[in-house]
C-alpha cells in the first residue's frame, strides 16, 4: 500500500519497522535503538547505543527523490566540505560500500531510500532574540555556497529538484497546487491568482542565467544550522536543487514572512552575502518576488502535507496571511 493511502499513525508504525530492520545495512552496534526525531518530507530517527554511538537515520519519502538525486546531494555536501566552503554533515557508508541504502517492509508497496548521517553536536540559533547577527552569518553562508555552485564542475549525470516557476505553479507542482490548500476562499484565490501572474512575469523578465539561477540549498533557515564551539554547520540539504540564488533568502524566512522584523533581517542577510559576493541592483530588487514565490510554495506544501503535525499546526490563517502579503506586494509593483 502506498504511503498516501494510509493514516499517518499507521505509516509511522511501518516506517519504524523498516528503519529498525534497516540498521543491519550499516555496521551499527547490536544494541542500537531508534527514536523518532521528525516527520516531514522524510522521517528521521536518532540512533543511539550504550557505548555512546549516535547517528541520524533519514528515511526518504516515497517517489520524492531518485537514488541518483540523493547521491548528487551527498556529492555537493562532500565538495563543500572538501573545499572548506562551509561545514556540512558527514555520513556512513553501508556494508556494501554505498551511502544510499534501500529497504522495504510489509505494509508498504514502495521501497524507501535511507542515509545514515553522523550525529552533530550543537544547537540551532535562538530565534527568540535579536537575529540580525544570525541573518548576517546566514547571508555569508549562502553566498559561499552560491559561489561554489557557480564554479563547481558538477558530476554527471547531475540530478536534483528544480525550484522554478513550473515546479511551483505548473501542471504538476512539486509540493502540490496552492489552490487546494486549507482556507483558500474565492476572495483569497482571486488575490493569489494575480500574485502568481505577476510573479511569473517578473521572473521571466529577470531571467535564469547561471549567475542568477544555479544550485541552492533551498531551505537554509536558522533551524537548519547547528552551532557549537567549533563553528556553524549547515544541515538538511534534502531540498537542494536548481533555483534562483535569491530564493535562499526567501527560504530563510519561511513561515515568518509577516514578521515586522523581516526588512531588518533582509538588510542583515544582504550585508553578510555581499561581504562575500556582490549582487546587482536587479538581484536585490527581486528578493521580495522570491519571498512571495516561496510563501505560495509553502501554502501548497501545507495543503499537500496536511496529514503531518507541522503543516496542520501552521494551516490556520496561513492562506489569509499569504493573500494579505500578496496584496501588499502587488501594490508595491505599481
Amino acid at each position: 500500500m502506498t504511503a498516501e493511502a494510509i493514516p499517518l499513525s499507521t505509516l509511522i508504525k511501518h516506517l519504524n519497522q523498516l528503519a529498525t530492520a534497516a540498521l543491519k545495512l550499516w555496521d551499527t552496534p547490536p544494541d542500537a535503538e531508534l527514536s523518532l526525531l521528525n516527520v516531514s518530507e522524510n522521517v528521521t530517527y536518532l540512533v543511539k547505543a550504550a557505548n555512546g554511538y549516535k547517528a541520524v537515520l533519514r528515511v526518504h519519502r516515497e517517489n520524492y527523490h531518485t537514488q541518483r538525486a540523493i547521491e548528487c546531494e551527498l556529492a555537493w555536501i562532500d565538495a563543500l566540505a572538501k573545499n572548506k566552503v562551509i561545514k556540512t554533515p558527514t555520513y556512513f557508508l553501508g556494508k556494501n560500500g554505498k551511502a544510499v541504502q534501500q529497504a522495504q517492509t510489509s505494509g508498504l508497496d514502495v521501497p524507501r531510500f535511507l542515509v545514515l548521517f553522523h550525529f552533530l553536536d550543537g544547537v540551532a540559533p535562538n530565534e527568540s532574540g535579536n537575529l540580525k547577527d544570525a541573518f548576517t552569518e546566514l547571508g555569508a553562508l549562502a553566498a559561499n555556497c552560491h559561489l561554489h555552485a557557480i564554479n563547481w564542475d558538477k558530476p554527471t549525470p547531475f540530478e536534483r529538484l528544480i525550484w522554478d516557476v513550473e515546479a511551483i505553479f505548473g501542471d504538476t507542482p512539486t509540493w502540490g497546487n496552492w489552490r487546494d490548500a486549507p482556507e483558500v476562499t474565492p476572495t483569497i484565490k482571486e488575490t493569489l491568482e494575480r500574485v502568481e501572474k505577476c510573479i511569473k512575469q517578473r521572473l521571466l523578465n529577470y531571467g535564469n542565467s547561471e549567475d542568477r539561477f544555479n544550485l541552492i540549498h533551498a531551505d537554509m533557515r536558522l533551524a537548519n544550522l547547528l552551532v557549537d564551539q567549533y563553528g556553524t554547520r549547515v544541515i538538511d540539504f534534502d531540498d537542494c536543487g536548481f533555483g534562483w540564488l535569491m530564493y535562499d533568502f526567501a527560504a530563510s524566512i519561511s513561515f515568518i514572512e509577516n514578521d515586522p522584523r523581516i526588512p531588518d533581517y533582509k538588510r542583515a542577510w544582504l550585508e553578510g552575502y555581499q561581504s562575500i559576493r556582490i549582487l546587482s541592483e536587479e538581484d536585490t530588487d527581486e528578493i521580495d518576488t522570491f519571498i512571495m514565490l516561496r510563501r505560495m510554495a509553502l501554502l501548497a506544501w501545507i495543503g499537500s502535507h496536511i496529514e503531518s503535525p507541522e503543516p496542520t499546526a501552521l494551516s490556520k490563517g496561513f492562506a489569509a496571511t499569504t493573500a494579505k502579503l500578496g496584496a501588499i506586494w502587488l501594490k508595491a509593483q505599481l
